[in-house]
């Protein structure tokens, strides 16, 4: 189980008159992430989603607050952590000069897939997403599309127990999105437990089991897409994040 507590990150930035000010981008966010479920974390562009995942993988510390995986903080078991989990965002950079196979082989070495099976598990891969026709293409040659769903090969490699995927569809063609989509339903068919960021309402609708709605760093909603929709009387979650907000959107 993933474990938020009492989470706060804070920024310095420059106004246009050239004077420093705080901001607070998450703030005092907790909440549990119970394992075998897809758990969306849902707000609009600068709602704090990816400052709050980066601090969930690991990537960034937070200024209060902790995080536990399994009960294991970073502080004391980082490597251990970091075998468990799979980061993705929607601007991963990854090395244009290799292949899909090339990249794929280098992580599984990283994560000490045994030598025996990594041919076996990426030909697996491949073949989950599709990647057959452009494996042995070099990264620079491909479409925005096939590079994510690179991406998401090199999350499945050492086959993590966590993902922790952040707007992993924004500005992808419904064919890949949709291919992502169903890894993500197969792999919760699986037992994985998947964190997903997105500010698409009805994509989260359709696969998340449970919902956190963030807006400006905290948290306005918590609950199955149903419950959400019948606290808020709307039909769908967009609808509620405006109700809940305060705003409308015609």
């Amino acid at each position: 189980m993933i474990t938020v507590k009492n989470v706060t990150k804070k920024f310095i930035k420059t106004t246009k008159k050239q004077e420093k000010q705080e901001f607070t981008a998450v703030d005092n966010l907790s909440f549990d992430v119970k394992e075998g479920e897809i758990l969306g974390i849902l707000g609009p562009n600068g709602a704090g989603k990816t400052t709050l995942l980066r601090m969930i993988a690991g990537i960034m510390l937070p200024n209060s607050g902790n995080t536990t995986i399994d009960n294991l903080t970073y502080a004391e078991n980082e490597t251990d952590i970091k075998k468990m989990l799979a980061y993705l965002s929607g601007n991963t950079k990854i090395y244009e000069t290799l292949s899909p196979y090339e990249l794929l082989k280098m992580c599984a070495e990283i994560y000490d897939v045994p030598n025996t099976e990594i041919a076996k598990r990426i030909k697996e891969i491949s073949q989950i997403l599709n990647m057959d026709s452009f494996l042995y293409n070099r990264i620079e040659k491909l479409s925005t599309g096939q590079t994510q769903r690179v991406n998401i090969a090199r999350c499945l490699i050492h086959n993590p127990k966590y993902y922790i995927l952040d707007e992993a569809t924004s500005g992808l063609d419904i064919i890949t999105s949709q291919i992502i989509l169903d890894f993500i339903k197969d792999e919760k068919k699986r037992g994985k437990t998947i964190l997903y960021s997105t500010h698409y309402m009805e994509e989260a609708e359709n696969i998340c089991d449970m919902i956190i709605m963030i807006n400006k760093g905290q948290i306005i909603a918590t609950g199955s897409p149903d419950k959400i929709k019948k606290e808020t009387k709307t039909t769908n979650l967009r609808d509620a994040f405006f109700s809940l907000v305060g705003e409308t959107h015609e």
